[in-house]
């Protein structure tokens, strides 16, 4: 029989409900103004009080749906978790630190990186990102589309902490008088930060890990020849040494367990992603050209973003690899061949 992600639970928490997982761990599950249309946030128990792990997108209905949750709770958030910079996990953590009194935690890459994406620094802002995305064949019409949009990530994080409680790596967290260790990866955000309690057999695995897509790997117009998939996908091994019956709580989907299963599902996806690109290069090609071998589907604006990144996260690695070259036409664009 082929080995299958086992799902523990059947039920998903409503809007401004929460669901326990674990004893003293609690699952929440608000909107996302996207296709992907929710983020899960994680309620951990901390003495007389709740840690929050993660925080949602700046959304009212986020705001409504979390002041119902702490109204019911009554009790005092004892600190913020941000796995990382993205809008969906970090968008309300300095509103509700500043309705809670609490502090913020996260590593040192995410706090930078979501303020250079806040205040678009060279290399983190718009201009800076079409600019790329035209040196890889993205089409006018796409490239006029995104910056229309303006700062987009602002919409998704209203207000930034000034401040912060760095974390790192192997740190380890005493929450409700367990221990939960800090796991950093790499290729999805800068310093991406999981959580796992060996004392109730639970991994917050973020982004890093989701059960049923691959989280986005792009590059950023600031390291343009970086390598951010071969970094996802060294950073995923680390997971194999967790126990298998860890519950997986991800920041999408539903809770799983077969934590050495998802890694090589996720190894195979991306393996085959790139063989089809590496098929498809035995002509000079680009990024935006190749779009649609690795996206077939119909792309709305949100999305062309991700895949752009996405696209040229690949022909990066598989430079990096040997397996193609890269050139610069007399057009300008960057193509990449396969070599022989």
């Amino acid at each position: 029989m082929t080995p299958q992600l086992e799902y523990p639970f059947d039920t998903l928490p409503a809007t401004g409900e929460t669901l326990q997982v674990a004893p003293g761990v609690h699952w929440i599950r608000m909107p996302l103004p996207f296709a992907l249309n929710h983020i899960n946030l994680w309620l951990i128990e901390d003495g007389d009080g709740v840690a929050i792990v993660d925080t949602g997108f700046g959304l009212d209905a986020t705001r409504d749906a979390w002041n119902t949750i702490l109204t019911r709770l009554g009790k005092p958030v004892t600190q913020i978790i941000v796995t990382h910079c993205h809008p969906d996990h970090l968008g309300l953590a300095q509103w509700l630190s500043k309705k809670t009194g609490a502090a913020v935690a996260m590593t040192h890459g995410e706090f930078l990186a979501g303020h250079a994406l806040w205040h678009q620094l060279p290399g983190y802002n718009v201009e800076t990102m079409l600019a790329q995305f035209r040196l890889h064949g993205l089409d006018e019409a796409r490239c006029l589309a995104l910056g229309e949009r303006g700062n987009a990530y602002r919409r998704g994080v209203p207000d930034l902490p000034s401040s912060y409680r760095r974390l790192y790596e192997g740190d380890r967290l005493v929450i409700g008088g367990r221990e939960w260790r800090v796991i950093t990866g790499f290729g999805h955000s800068p310093e991406h930060m999981s959580l796992h309690c060996a004392a109730v057999d639970i991994l917050i695995s973020g982004d890093m890990l989701l059960p049923r897509i691959s989280t986005n790997v792009s590059v950023f117009a600031a390291t343009p020849n970086d390598d951010p998939l071969g970094r996802f996908l060294h950073s995923i091994q680390s997971f194999r040494q967790l126990p298998e019956t860890s519950v997986v709580l991800p920041s999408h989907g539903s809770p799983f367990r077969n934590i050495g299963l998802r890694v090589d599902q996720l190894v195979e996806h991306h393996d085959a992603r790139c063989a089809e690109l590496l098929a498809s290069c035995t002509e000079p090609r680009c990024a935006g050209e190749l779009l649609t071998t690795l996206f077939p589907r119909e792309l709305d604006t949100h999305q062309v973003m991700f895949a752009m990144g996405e696209a040229i996260a690949h022909l990066n690695h598989l430079e990096r690899k040997g397996d193609v070259r890269r050139s610069v036409g007399g057009d300008g664009i960057v193509r990449f061949v396969k070599n022989i």
